[in-house]
């Protein structure tokens, strides 16, 4: 999750605009969620710095599959191991327990990874942490890979002089360098606070929760949130799919949506295909119940699920995608497109013909009709995917 400190610091209303800019109106239409009642238990927790990393490095503390890297530079990242070293407060950090001694980092992973990066010694080098996100999802790095020079540098603090001139005293200073202040240092807390839901079953609220966090800068989208919530093997290969390049060519755009918007549009296809006549109008609570029914797909039903999917992508990799309503991508076209291949028996269609069928209902008034009032109802949802059905039905 984004930190609060920094959002501050970035233009993200600028960003959400342009990364928005390549889906249809009905694609980005807010899920109308209705807000149960929910027992949740929430606990804080002082842990240490020793904690912190040690919990870390054993795989007890992991980072999900955010869309955001590891961002911070060594200026400020240098500045929390200052606050720490000198005893000033620094931000909470929020936590999903999973199981006994399993915690997803919901909140405040940029402070996390600063202090295990600045206990090893090593500061990431920005054109490689893309690439870190694997390991840090397993709780740890590679010591070879901590060691390479082309990956990482030095983590010394980079700290600015006073206003009249004195050097800071742990200016250029390593963990190790620290000497006495180690101690010290080792020993700050840092207050987590553990979130758990009692019921219903689930953890709805807790993605209810996480969605209304940081009012006043930009909320997590539902995806986002999601992505850390309900990771599994599944759900990773699902993110991984998500850059195949004929699913980019379908969608029109080269890179993946940093806000996960893109991945989201392969699990609202996945599930509707799944199970459209248990949608009942939440499109965030049906996703959310499908990737926590997906956590316990067995190795095959995962690889099964993936390869229909691909399969679907491969009838259009050499085709105009028709996916395209005024130049941008549809969400809703394509799950229904997807959701009514699927329930007609996944037939291997002339590419021509079947991309013609989906250009073809997507201009009919019918389909215009089911974005009208509310592009999400279980109405409309179940109008388009009977209507594109038929198209892809006559079209094979």
């Amino acid at each position: 999750m984004t930190d609060r400190t920094e959002v501050a610091e970035m233009n993200d209303d600028a960003g959400v605009r342009e990364s928005e800019a390549w889906l249809d109106a009905a694609s980005q239409e807010e899920d109308e969620v209705e807000v149960e009642e929910y027992d949740i238990v929430s606990s804080p927790n002082d842990w240490n710095f020793s904690t912190i990393v040690s919990f870390i490095e054993s795989g007890a503390m992991k980072i999900p599959s955010f869309q955001r890297n590891y961002i911070w530079d060594r200026k400020r990242a240098s500045k929390l191991i200052e606050s720490l070293l000198i005893g000033l407060p620094v931000p909470q950090v929020f936590l999903y327990e999973e199981s006994r001694n399993n915690f997803l980092v919901i909140d405040g992973q940029q402070r996390l990874l600063t202090l295990y990066f600045f206990s090893k010694g090593r500061f990431p080098k920005p054109k490689i942490r893309g690439e870190l996100r694997k390991s840090l999802q397993r709780g740890f790095l590679d010591e070879d890979l901590l060691e390479d020079n082309d990956y990482f540098e030095p983590f010394k603090l980079s700290l600015p002089k006073s206003a009249t001139g004195i050097p800071n005293r742990f200016n250029g200073l390593t963990y190790k360098g620290l000497k006495e202040d180690r101690t010290s240092l080792d020993l700050r807390t840092i207050r987590n606070i553990v979130v758990k839901q009692t019921s219903p079953e689930g953890n709805s609220a807790v993605f209810e929760l996480f969605s209304r966090l940081n009012t006043g800068s930009v909320n997590l989208t539902p995806q986002e949130i999601r992505a850390s919530l309900y990771h599994s093997d599944f759900f990773t290969k699902v993110i991984e799919l998500n850059s195949d390049s004929t699913w980019r060519q379908i969608i029109g755009t080269q890179n993946p949506d940093p806000r996960m918007r893109d991945t989201e549009f392969l699990l609202r296809a996945l599930s509707l295909a799944d199970s459209s006549d248990g949608y009942s109008g939440s499109m965030a609570n049906f996703i959310n119940n499908y990737c926590l029914r997906a956590k316990k797909f067995t190795d095959t039903e995962a690889q099964e699920v993936l390869k229909q999917l691909s399969a679907f992508f491969s009838l259009f990799d050499d085709v105009d995608s028709p996916f395209m309503r005024t130049g941008k991508f549809s969400g809703v076209l394509f799950e229904s497109a997807y959701a009514a291949w699927q329930s007609i028996g996944r037939p291997m269609a002339d590419h021509q013909a079947l991309s013609a069928a989906i250009n073809q209902a997507k201009l009919t008034e019918e389909f215009a009709d089911t974005l009208q009032e509310g592009s999400t109802k279980p109405l409309n949802t179940r109008k388009r995917i009977g209507l594109l059905r038929t198209y892809i039905e006559a079209s094979v």
